[in-house]
């Protein structure tokens, strides 16, 4: 059989396997009432490649961790009117602070370096924020705080417009929102909400991941499976773990 017909497999024997797909393997589009309806651009964060063919158009980021907020930025900065979703407090903070907590998580406790950098970003923030800090937070949560890429001074000087939680799609192209206002988008990109494939192609994982895909043992435990598993990128720690 030549050409097309070919088919090969190949079948690697080994003793262990490291699962290093981390904890956010794919990027998932929520279940919206009306979304089906809905006649504009809608998109993952995972398909976004850049701004440009948003220019002078509306869009909507619904999300506001790290890849919801370079999103918003990068299609502002390329001419769209620009809408971020934001439903729930979230730290903020720059790249030098981020910096100079990592540096100081290897000398101080957490609940101190959370007071100093929490501290540190009232100075130049004034967005609502958990009433925890931001690495106790990754800790427990596994929720990284947002590094900002300028996104905050927009969205101050009123170029990218904060909305709250989306309720439905009312028609082909118009948004309503909790809090009763409603406004019409050419496009819409998703940014919060990713989940772990392994159970999708790991045979016998289920000693190992949980439902959601993520290890059954937590910290530090966690990189050490049954049968000769183990795994990488799954502490919800960041840098810490």
């Amino acid at each position: 059989m030549t050409g097309s017909d070919v088919t090969e497999s190949e079948v690697y024997i080994s003793r262990f396997l490291v699962v290093a797909t981390r904890e956010n393997t794919k990027g998932l589009i929520p279940d919206i009432n009306g979304l089906e309806s809905y006649g504009g651009e809608c998109i993952q964060s995972s398909q976004h490649g850049n701004g440009r063919k948003h220019r002078g158009k509306d869009v909507l980021v619904v999300g506001c961790g790290n890849s919801g907020m370079e999103i918003a930025h990068d299609i502002w900065i390329w001419g769209a009117n620009t809408s971020i979703v934001i439903r729930n407090p979230v730290h903020v903070l720059t790249k030098e602070m981020a910096k100079m907590a990592m540096v100081m998580l290897q000398y101080l406790p957490v609940k101190v370096v959370d007071t100093i950098t929490v501290t540190a970003s009232k100075l130049k923030y004034g967005i609502q924020r958990p009433r925890e800090g931001p690495f106790h937070l990754k800790q427990i949560t596994g929720r990284s705080a947002v590094i900002d890429v300028e996104t905050v001074s927009k969205i101050k000087a009123g170029e990218i417009q904060v909305m709250p939680s989306v309720k439905h799609i009312q028609d082909r192209d118009v948004i309503a929102f909790a809090n009763g206002e409603s406004s019409r988008f050419d496009a819409i990109v998703f940014a919060a909400w990713y989940k772990s494939t392994v159970r999708n192609w790991l045979e016998g994982s289920r000693e190992s991941f949980d439902e959601k895909g993520m290890p059954t043992k937590g910290f530090p435990d966690h990189w050490k499976g049954e049968n000769g598993i183990y795994t990488a990128g799954f502490s919800r720690r960041g840098l810490q773990g």
